[in-house]
């Protein structure tokens, strides 16, 4: 059971009513997790999609963009988010066992897959500036400044969805991972 409640989708009116609409054209359906913030602040919602929006048009792959869903989830510790990204990421060929790797914390077999879980998992996890060698790995790896931009937006909207799921226990509506 979720803590904030959020009435039925179909009740929705206005701004609310309007994004719903588009998740449903676009997703076929209203995740929990929308479902809830939209129903308490229309506009962040706006925010979160409008901003996975720019990242769709940006410089990471899908596969990228859900690498670092998935590591900034899993990192986190959402529950919700860790099944939403391992299935949104198999929507884009990430295999199965890619995808454990990632929430286990061990090596894909893709150096520069590795490379981004690395960067990112250092990033969510420790505060300060990135060292030097850290950014020298990655830009070894084969990212570039662009992509840094769009990995930094890629990491705030998870830790968003991240933090109001962990505040919400939002029900997980993906399959379970384990």
């Amino acid at each position: 059971m979720t803590r904030i409640a959020t009435p039925a989708i179909d009740t929705a009116t206005g701004a609310t009513a309007e994004v719903y609409a588009q998740i449903k054209k676009a997703a076929g359906s209203v995740p929990n997790t929308f479902a809830t913030i939209g129903a308490h602040g229309p506009a962040a919602l706006k925010a979160v999609l409008q901003a996975d929006g720019a990242l769709a048009g940006g410089s990471l792959s899908k596969q990228d963009q859900e690498t670092i869903k998935l590591t900034v989830s899993k990192v986190a510790g959402c529950d919700y988010c860790v099944a939403a990204h391992s299935l949104l990421g198999k929507f884009t060929g990430l295999s199965q066992d890619v995808l454990k790797a990632i929430r286990d914390g061990q090596p894909t077999g893709d150096a520069k897959r590795d490379a981004l879980v690395h960067f990112v998992s250092k990033l969510v996890r420790t505060s300060g500036t990135v060292s030097q060698g850290e950014f020298d790995a990655i830009k070894a790896a084969g990212y570039t400044d662009t992509q840094l931009v769009d990995i930094s937006l890629a990491i705030a909207v998870t830790v968003f969805t991240n933090v109001f799921n962990r505040i919400n226990d939002t029900a997980v509506d993906f399959p379970a991972v384990a």
